[in-house]
């Protein structure tokens, strides 16, 4: 069987059960596990699926040319690796907040098991979680089409209206000299009222983002209590957070 014929049934698969595991496929389309890995990280890097710790999952909300889809497809790796120190932070009976950040929609397999409150603006995340032991509360507001989220004064004031234990948010750059950055004000705005209304607040952010810094600088490091990142991150980098007072986990 050819890749393109593979890669029709993938596609049919992981669209009407949601999502699939490689061993599953590999059975279903008669071929080795190997090849099937291979196709998944071909169809992810096209933005078809997402890449998921022996799987993949559907990404059928993220439209607009699959640019949300591509951006969860980049260093799945690193962001599997980060959700699940992050998900093992996560307490039975817990509210949480989610950003729209793609390394925080990658934390839905790890916590549809257990029995908390997820307070969202992001639509992949319900997507996700609906059919999952997870109670999901939707912002209200006005949609992004490109980040597939909910922003705007209506999407903070419905925020503003819970408390949470933890919120796990996303972001586009940090660095210790300036601080925490975004590409855009909306995404900035959603996070700091995430922080503002969670006892507890954990910045999950990928090896590569470390001392960069993008558009707009919205927030000093004070924003967060924990920095959740990868194994990947240099010593040296580490170890110039942990002397500026930053909590990591990695």
């Amino acid at each position: 069987m050819n890749f393109q014929h593979r890669k029709r049934l993938i596609l049919q698969t992981v669209d009407e059960r949601g999502s699939a595991d490689v061993q599953e496929l590999a059975d279903l389309l008669q071929t080795s596990a190997m090849t099937i890995r291979r196709d998944l990280v071909q169809l992810a890097a096209s933005g078809l699926i997402y890449r998921t710790r022996g799987g993949a999952m559907t990404v059928s909300l993220a439209t607009d040319s699959h640019r949300f889809a591509n951006k969860t497809a980049v260093n799945p790796e690193r962001k599997d690796y980060i959700c699940q120190l992050a998900a093992a932070e996560i307490q039975e009976g817990d509210i949480i907040f989610m950003d729209c950040g793609s390394t925080v929609f990658r934390l839905c397999p790890f916590i549809r098991h257990k029995r908390i409150t997820v307070v969202t603006n992001s639509l992949p995340v319900v997507a996700e979680l609906l059919s999952s032991e997870v109670t999901v509360n939707l912002v209200g507001g006005e949609v992004d089409k490109e980040r597939q989220a909910i922003h705007g004064l209506i999407a903070e004031e419905h925020m503003a209206r819970y408390r949470a234990n933890r919120a796990f948010i996303g972001v586009d750059g940090i660095s210790l000299k300036n601080g925490l950055s975004a590409n855009g004000e909306r995404e900035a705005g959603t996070a700091m009222m995430m922080a503002r209304q969670s006892q507890m607040t954990y910045l999950l952010c990928d090896s590569s983002k470390l001392e960069t810094d993008k558009y707009l600088q919205f927030a000093p490091l004070s924003l967060f209590d924990v920095l959740i990142t990868d194994a990947e991150a240099p010593d040296e980098t580490v170890a110039a957070y942990k002397q500026a007072g930053v909590t990591i986990l990695n």
